[in-house]
C-alpha cells in the first residue's frame, strides 16, 4: 500500500471518485435505454456529431499506456523514449489513421460489419477468416490488463487502497456498466473523458515549467546530471530504445499498423454520414497529437525522483506517474489530474470491452452454436463480459505482482501480434482489387508465426536481453507478412472480370475466392 497520499487527499479522492462514477452511470443508463439489439450495442442507434465521435476516437486511442505506463518508460530511459513514443509512433499512426479510415468506413458500411472480424470475412467472402480473426482478437485482453494495472496503480496510490481491492473494484464497476450501455453510452462517456483528458494533458505538460528556467539546454543539463544517457537520441542501456532501428524505424512500422485495432478503426462506423469523416478526423488527430505528447511528463517525474525511489524504496515503472502526481500536485489539482488519468484508462477500456465482447458473441459463439435469437445474443454478450471480467482480474493481479519490467511489455506482446496480423488484410481489402483469399490468410498466419517465433524463440540479437521488446518482433512480422501477401497476391490474382460484371462492384469491393479458410 502506498502511504504518500495525505488523509485530505484520500477523503477528497473518495468523494470525487464516487461523483465521477455517478456521472458515468448517468450516461450508461441513458444509453442503455436506447439499446435493444446487438447492432445497437455495437454501433449505436443514436446519431452522433463528428466532433463527439472525433473526441471519442482520441479518447479511445489514448489509453492508460499513453498517460500512465509510457511516461514511466520515459522516466526510466529519457529523451530516447520521447522520440520513440511521443514522435515517431504517433506521427506514423496519425497519417495511417487518415489513409485507412475513409476506405475502411466506406467498405464497413457497405458490408454491414459490426466488428473487425466481420469486416475481414465479408470483404474476403470467408466465414472461416471471420472465425480466425475472432479468435485472434482474444489477444486484446492483454491490453485490457495493461489498462487495469494502470488504473489500479493510480487509485491505490490516491486512495491508499490495497492493490487487489482497487483492481477488483475497477473491474466490477467498468465491466458491470459495459454490460448494458454499449456504443450509445460509450460515445457520451468518451466525450466527458476526452474533455477531462485535454485539461489534464495541458496540466501535465505544463507541470515541469520550472525546470525550463534556464531554457531547454538547462532542462537537458538537469537530466544529464542524473544520467547522461537520459539526454541521448537512443539509449544503449535500455531494453526498448537501443538504436535508431529499434526506437524509430520499428516504431514507425508499428504506428502505421496500430490503427488496425477494432476499438480504433471501427470508430468511424459510428458516423451516419460520409461527409462527417473529415471533421471527425481533424478533431481526433489534433486532440490525439496533444495526448501523445504527455509522455514528456515522464522526464519531469525523473527530475522529481532522480533515483526513482521513495523513502529508499524503488518505484515500479508502472507506478512512477502515480507517485509523481501524488507528490507534486496540491490536493485539488492532483485530484483533477487523477480524474484525467482514470479517464485515459476508462475511455480505451470501454472500447476494448465492447469490441471484444461483441466479437466473441457475434463471431464465435453465435455461428458455432447456431444462435439466431436477438434476446439470447444480448444475454450471451453480458455473460461473455462477466467471464472477461474474471479473467481480467486474475491476469491483472498477476501483472501487479510479477511484472516483466512493466505490464506494457505483456500488453504489447499480445496487441502487437493482433494488429500485425490485421494490417495486410485491411490494406489489401481497401486498396487492391481481385484479392485472392490465400494472400491475406497467408500474410496473417506469417505475421503471427514470425512475431511469436522471434519473441519466444529469442531470434535476433535484440531478443538477447532480460526484457524482450515486442516492437522488434512485431515490426519484422509486419514486413514478413507484407512480402508474403504481395507475392501471393501477384501469383494468384484473379483475372479482370468481364465488363458486365464490373458494374456490380461499384464500391470496388475486392473479389475474392469463394473458398473458406
Amino acid at each position: 500500500m502506498n502511504t504518500l497520499a495525505s488523509s485530505e487527499l484520500v477523503t477528497a479522492g473518495w468523494i470525487l471518485v464516487i461523483a465521477y462514477a455517478a456521472v458515468i452511470l448517468f450516461f450508461v443508463i441513458r444509453g442503455a435505454l436506447r439499446t435493444s439489439s446487438i447492432a445497437d450495442y455495437a454501433l449505436g442507434s443514436v446519431t452522433f456529431s463528428p466532433v463527439a465521435v472525433g473526441l471519442a476516437l482520441a479518447a479511445s486511442m489514448t489509453s492508460a499506456a499513453t498517460f500512465i505506463i509510457n511516461p514511466g518508460f520515459v522516466a526510466l530511459y529519457g529523451i530516447s523514449g520521447v522520440i520513440s513514443m511521443g514522435i515517431a509512433l504517433p506521427a506514423a499512426a496519425l497519417v495511417s489513421l487518415v489513409i485507412l479510415t475513409k476506405g475502411f468506413r466506406a467498405m464497413g458500411t457497405a458490408v454491414k460489419a459490426q466488428t473487425m472480424a466481420q469486416w475481414m470475412g465479408a470483404v474476403y467472402k470467408s466465414k472461416g477468416y471471420t472465425l480466425f480473426f475472432a479468435f485472434l482478437s482474444l489477444l486484446l485482453i492483454t491490453f485490457i490488463v495493461l489498462i487495469c494495472v494502470g488504473l489500479t496503480k493510480v487509485l491505490a496510490s490516491v486512495l491508499n487502497l490495497n492493490e487487489l481491492y482497487a483492481c477488483v473494484g475497477i473491474v466490477v464497476f467498468v465491466f458491470g456498466y459495459m454490460m448494458f450501455g454499449g456504443a450509445n453510452s460509450m460515445v457520451y462517456t468518451n466525450l466527458v473523458q476526452a474533455v477531462l483528458m485535454l485539461i489534464v494533458a495541458v496540466i501535465l505538460l505544463g507541470s515541469g515549467y520550472e525546470h525550463f528556467s534556464n531554457g531547454v539546454h538547462g532542462f537537458l543539463d538537469k537530466l544529464a546530471a542524473i544520467d547522461p544517457a537520459l539526454t541521448t537520441v537512443t539509449n544503449p542501456d535500455s531494453f526498448l530504445f537501443r538504436d535508431s532501428f529499434e526506437s524509430i524505424f520499428c516504431q514507425i512500422i508499428i504506428g502505421v499498423a496500430i490503427v488496425c485495432q477494432p476499438h480504433i478503426i471501427t470508430k468511424s462506423l459510428l458516423l451516419k454520414d460520409a461527409k462527417d469523416v473529415n471533421q471527425y478526423l481533424l478533431v481526433g488527430i489534433i486532440v490525439q497529437a496533444l495526448f501523445f505528447l504527455v509522455v514528456i511528463a515522464g522526464l519531469y517525474a525523473r527530475l522529481t525522483f532522480p533515483d526513482l525511489t521513495i523513502n529508499g524504496t524503488a518505484i515500479p515503472v508502472d507506478g512512477i506517474m502515480s507517485a509523481y502526481v501524488v507528490q507534486e500536485f496540491p490536493v485539488y489539482m492532483g485530484l483533477l489530474v487523477v480524474m484525467g488519468l482514470i479517464s485515459a484508462g476508462l475511455s480505451t477500456l470501454e472500447g476494448l470491452i465492447q469490441s471484444l465482447s461483441i466479437t466473441i458473441t457475434s463471431d464465435i459463439i453465435t455461428p458455432l452454436f447456431g444462435i439466431n435469437s436477438e434476446t439470447k445474443s444480448v444475454l450471451i454478450n453480458r455473460l461473455v463480459i462477466v467471464v472477461l471480467a474474471i479473467v481480467t482480474i486474475l491476469l491483472t493481479f498477476d501483472q501487479l505482482q510479477n511484472p516483466n519490467l512493466s505490464v506494457g511489455i505483456f500488453a504489447q506482446n499480445g496487441v502487437y501480434a493482433y494488429f500485425s496480423a490485421a494490417f495486410v488484410p485491411v490494406l489489401f481489402g481497401m486498396f487492391l482489387k481481385r484479392v485472392p483469399l490465400v494472400a491475406p490468410v497467408a500474410a496473417s498466419l506469417t505475421s503471427v508465426v514470425v512475431h511469436f517465433a522471434i519473441y519466444y524463440g529469442g531470434l535476433t540479437s535484440y531478443m538477447d536481453a532480460p526484457v524482450r521488446n515486442p516492437g522488434i518482433a512485431a515490426a519484422l512480422a509486419i514486413l514478413a507478412s507484407v512480402i508474403v501477401g504481395l507475392a501471393l497476391y501477384y501469383a494468384f490474382r484473379k483475372p479482370e472480370p468481364a465488363k458486365e460484371m464490373v458494374t456490380s462492384n461499384a464500391l470496388k469491393q475486392p473479389v475474392a475466392y469463394e473458398n473458406e479458410v
